[in-house]
């Protein structure tokens, strides 16, 4: 929607070009625009255009509303500020270079399809939101065509017109998202994940291309993975640079490029995979077209990849970024892909990369601790940041401040925390733990501390076990003895009721009684008020 000033008015207009001819300024060209600074008010245009009425000097300002599918913005001000603006949105302003690349584009632009839909999201992973506490915000906060929104308050129940993800956690637009899939690899639970292609496909073509490069006598191959946009146009230029000039030596023999839509695509679980299948090294080529967000996305979840390896005895770095703007970095880009190879597995997998990125993580580790030089039982991974913390992870639990009530049980969407119906006990399984933050968000007492790690102890069986985090002896009813509760979740019960009216001398004794023995002593205690004594 936008506010129209032009004088002619475009649906009554019948393009005969009369007020072209008539105009001595020149004031109207075949947009049917009127250039107001030109024209010299002598109104030959609303002479001869009588019959059809389209011009009229005193109309007030209209407001237009259309359904546009390409949009060339030629304002000074962009409709859209966010790096990615939505496909088929060009904005050329006042720039004639802009304005014939906008032209160019929009040229090859025809025809009819239907909008790839670039992600799938299952809700019922998603660790963003639990009872309007808010957990992980990663794909949120580096969207970088601001495509995502929080849904948080839904609270679980369906949103009128809302779009996927409308039962709560996050609500993803589809006609904006833009498929640079940063989102689905930041995301630590798998809950956002690509589909075009989808990480099965993509690892099956690293597979492939690894296996096929092996078969014919290479070895250390490194990973370039690039965009089919600039990405690709850099790769071109570094080659023919290389036939030209003698100092330019081009794409080095074990080095494979991969082309994928967009490079912030590809995360943690198909690099630590790709290694696993053999590669020596993954390396990421960003140009112009990724976005700042993108950029610090990638850097830390490679933080927490190379982490990983670094402990478990891999020398030397297997995974960076390679920026390269354009043929100006030519150089620098040359010199960074001749960069020595880091040490691999000896044996390489026969993993299939799996559609639940968790699933692909854990079978990747697998391999690379079975083929690992120097295992260690537990790996400090980066601290979580602005994006993508570790995926990894345990919790400490202040025994002093908890009380066992157990919220944060219920707040926890990956099934790592879990009571016990025999005993008051905190369990933990530390395998599916996403470092989210629910559960210290939604845990009242502040007794929950998040901690990244990767812990391998025992082949890496212990990670998957279930495990007691904290436990207490569970209190004893004071009338029957029969056990419910917790001694410090009563005793915190009665402290913050002690000085209410209601619960004083016997109904204060009541708060330590079953729920069984409460009902029995208001009903037998003399000094109750009875509805048949009303």
């Amino acid at each position: 929607a936008w506010e129209s000033t032009n004088p002619i008015d475009l649906d009554l207009c019948t393009r005969c070009n009369a007020c072209i001819d008539v105009c001595p300024e020149g004031a109207i060209d075949f947009s049917y625009q009127v250039d107001l600074a030109a024209c010299k008010s002598h109104r030959d245009c609303v002479r001869v255009c009588e019959a059809a009425g389209a011009i009229d000097f005193e109309r007030a300002p209209q407001a237009v509303e259309e359904h546009c599918d390409l949009v060339l913005d030629l304002r000074a001000e962009p409709a859209f500020t966010m790096h990615q603006p939505p496909q088929g949105y060009f904005h050329a302003g006042a720039d004639e270079r802009k304005l014939v690349d906008a032209v160019l584009q929009l040229r090859e632009l025809t025809g009819e399809f239907e909008k790839p839909k670039f992600f799938h999201y299952r809700q019922k992973l998603c660790a963003h939101s639990r009872n309007e506490q808010i957990g992980c915000s990663a794909c949120i906060e580096v969207c970088s065509a601001r495509a995502i929104r929080s849904d948080a308050s839904a609270k679980g129940r369906p949103t009128k017109g809302a779009g996927a993800g409308s039962a709560g956690g996050v609500i993803v637009e589809p006609h904006l998202c833009v498929g640079c899939g940063a989102c689905t690899t930041v995301c630590p639970s798998g809950a956002m994940g690509y589909a075009y292609p989808d990480a099965a496909e993509q690892g099956e073509r690293l597979r492939t291309l690894l296996a096929t490069y092996r078969r014919a006598g290479g070895a250390d191959a490194a990973l370039l993975i690039h965009s089919d946009g600039a990405g690709a146009r850099t790769v071109g230029d570094l080659g023919r640079a290389a036939r030209t000039d003698k100092t330019v030596h081009g794409v080095p023999a074990r080095v494979l490029p991969v082309g994928v839509w967009h490079t912030a695509s590809v995360g943690i679980d198909l690099w630590l995979a790709a290694i696993a299948l053999g590669a020596s090294q993954v390396w990421v080529l960003t140009t112009h077209e990724e976005a700042p967000e993108y950029r610090e996305a990638l850097a830390e979840q490679m933080a927490v990849a190379q982490a990983i390896l670094t402990g478990l005895g891999y020398r030397d770095e297997h995974l960076r970024i390679v920026e390269a703007r354009d043929a100006r970095d030519l150089a620098t880009l040359d010199a960074a892909l001749r960069a020595p190879a880091a040490q691999g597995v000896a044996q390489p997998a026969s993993l299939a990369v799996q559609a639940d990125k968790r699933a692909t993580l854990d079978l990747a580790i697998e391999h690379l601790l079975a083929q690992a030089p120097a295992p260690a039982d537990e790996i400090a991974l980066p601290a979580s940041r602005q994006f993508a913390g570790a995926p990894f992870g345990t919790l400490r639990i202040d025994t002093g401040k908890c009380t066992l009530c157990l919220a944060c049980v219920g707040a926890c969407p990956e099934s790592a925390l879990a009571d016990n119906p025999e005993q008051p006990q905190l369990r933990f399984v530390e395998k599916n733990c996403v470092q989210c933050g629910l559960c210290a968000s939604t845990c009242p007492e502040d007794a929950i501390t998040l901690r990244p790690r990767l812990w391998l102890a025992d082949g890496g069986k212990a990670r998957k076990a279930l495990r007691v985090l904290h436990e207490m002896e569970p209190y004893r009813c004071i009338r029957c003895a029969k056990p419910f509760g917790t001694l410090k979740g009563i005793e915190a019960m009665a402290a913050k009721l002690g000085a209410h009216p209601m619960f004083q001398g016997a109904a204060a004794d009541r708060l330590r009684m079953c729920g069984d023995c409460r009902v029995i002593d208001l009903h037998t205690s003399t000094n109750e008020v009875r509805i048949t004594d009303l």
